[in-house]
């Protein structure tokens, strides 16, 4: 009887963990708002409020923000200050993180002691008291300061109430560890996807699973691509930053092309799009034996695609192997970001303290 029940709780999704972040309950599927302000010809903030309530109305109430996500002048903090002097009570009802740490004004990590200080004050500034930082991290590692200052740092402002945690961002296995000694860290932001699983294999998900640690998983459609709306490189836009991006380059388009050929096939079956099955496929990582909680954070400009990035797909055992056996038919062409373009600092590492110091 026992079995039956279990197996009725998991088609109507009732078996699924509570997901908790610095103590807060979110949805399993949280939205990233880069595009509202960190591209050419930003939405209005008439279509940017409608998509941020119709993600809080799916249950996606964890949100993902920056504070380079646009100039100095106009980034995420400002467009949220305005969402939530126009809907306050919506404040309570979202669990924000917020990326920092980089040079004002050029995408350049910075995590020295007094950045770090400048990049969570100026954070708090912003958001005027409207919305509590609950999480910031630093974006990148810095490659000149150990890991361990910018934590020290920080951490103060999670003694002294100002700050509900610490999250990182695109750092090594070794940095989670280092870092996990001076702060509780509360999650990892990296790249992850069905066409983007380094991951897996180095150490960084093993790590966050060993420390209990939830990885937030940025760009889990591929930057747009596993959706199948891009269809060759001319329908990216000519402001759209993926235009530079190699796996979106005439010489890999069509190769990488074959993954969501495949995947449209299993949508199909599934009665869904492919992005949901890519959406689908991060969070039931969680369920394999060793690996952490994931939390897929897919951004949109628009209500409609917030809603259709919410919708829940289940993937059976047999789903998941025929996904997986996909993945590893079909080898991804092209770098996840263009050469020279911050790939140094790719699942970065900070300089010891004791190669600070010069011991």
């Amino acid at each position: 009887m026992a079995g039956v029940v279990d197996k009725a709780k998991a088609a109507l999704g009732l078996d699924k963990p509570e997901i908790k972040v610095v103590g807060e309950k979110i949805g399993s599927t949280g939205y990233g708002l880069m595009g509202l302000t960190w591209r050419e010809k930003p939405p209005s903030q008439e279509q940017s409020f409608e998509a941020m309530r119709a993600a809080l109305a799916s249950g996606a109430n964890f949100w993902n923000g920056g504070e380079f996500y646009g100039p100095p002048e106009r980034n995420s903090l400002h467009l949220l200050n305005e969402y939530f002097t126009k809907y306050p009570a919506d404040a309570k009802k979202v669990v924000l993180s917020v990326k920092g740490g980089a040079d004002v004004g050029r995408p350049v990590p910075n995590g020295s002691a007094a950045n770090t200080r400048r990049s969570i004050e100026e954070c708090l500034r912003v958001l005027d008291g409207k919305k509590k930082l609950d999480i910031w991290e630093p974006a990148r590692v810095d490659p000149n300061t150990p890991i361990e200052i910018t934590m020290r740092e920080a951490n103060r402002f999670v003694e002294d109430g100002k700050i509900g945690g610490i999250s990182l961002s695109e750092c090594s296995a070794q940095t989670i560890r280092r870092a996990a000694k001076e702060a509780k860290i509360v999650g990892v932001e990296v790249e992850f996807s069905l066409w983007s699983t380094e991951i897996l294999d180095n150490g960084i998900a093993q790590m966050c699973a060993e420390l209990d640690i939830p990885i937030v998983a940025y760009s889990p459609l591929g930057r747009g691509f596993l959706t199948g709306q891009v269809r060759k490189p001319e329908d990216i836009p000519e402001d759209d930053m993926r235009r530079h991006m190699p796996r979106f380059q005439p010489e890999h388009f069509d190769k990488n092309l074959k993954l969501v050929d495949e995947l449209e096939k299993l949508a199909k079956k599934k009665k869904c799009t492919p992005g949901q099955i890519g959406i689908a496929w991060v969070k039931a990582q969680s369920r394999k034996p060793g690996m952490p909680t994931f939390i897929p954070i897919p951004g949109a400009t628009t209500a409609e695609r917030v809603k259709e990035n919410m919708v829940d797909v289940e993937l059976s055992e047999n789903d998941l192997k025929e996904i997986d056996s996909l993945i590893a038919g079909i080898e991804i062409s092209g770098g996840r970001y263009p050469e020279g373009f911050l790939t140094k600092l790719e699942f970065g590492d900070s300089p010891t303290l004791e190669e600070f110091n010069g011991v």
